[in-house]
Parts: C-alpha cells; structure tokens; sequence
C-alpha cells in the first residue's frame, strides 16, 4: 500500500488525504519520522483534518524525539479544537484520552 501511494506522491498527486494515506501507512510499518513527515503534510493542507491531527500526534509520540512528548501534546491539543468545531465526537474521545495519558506520564516520577 504505502508504495502506491508514494509512487502516486512522485507522480505529483499531492493532497491532505494522499499524505494521510502515506502517514498511516508508514505508521503500520513503524516509520515514524516517515509517518510524522506526512501526517505534518496533511494537516498543512487541510487544517481541519481531525484524523490527521490525531495519527500526527501518535507518530511525534512515537518519534523518540527529544521533544516528543511536547509535539504529540501540541497536535493533538490542536486536533481538539478541530475535531470539537467539527463534531467529530468520536475523535475528541480519543484525543482526550491521549492528552490524559501525557499528563499522567509527566506527573509520574522520573
């Protein structure tokens, strides 16, 4: 899958839901730096793309970066306010979710 969509991405095919596509699929294969880069991409295209907002944050916590912690927290709070304009419930379930269990890891002891 992820080699159709990137031979797609070569072809000039850009768009929020083609770098979604490539973000989920490098997710799957555990490329995170791959998968960050293109979710980053989608919601650069399409800010209101809750679903991105949400598979960014996962892909930055993942990362292992320095400062992973603070990009996923950041996405995903901006994925909040998308998907709560938006009414996409089931997204601000999740992401909710995903910012209590940061701040659970950053209260607990080092």
């Amino acid at each position: 899958m992820r080699e159709g969509l990137e031979k797609l991405l070569a072809k000039g095919q850009d768009s929020a839901v083609l770098r979604f596509g490539l973000g989920q699929a490098c997710l799957k294969e555990a490329d995170y730096a791959a998968a960050a880069l293109h979710l980053a991409q989608a919601v650069a295209q399409n800010p209101q793309y809750s679903a991105a907002w949400k598979l960014l944050g996962k892909a930055q916590l993942e990362s292992g970066a320095p400062d992973a912690r603070a990009q996923a927290q950041a996405s995903w709070q901006q994925g909040l306010q998308v998907a709560e304009q938006q009414g996409d419930t089931q997204t601000v379930k999740e992401m909710t979710v995903f910012l209590k269990r940061l701040q659970k890891l950053d209260a607990a002891p080092s």
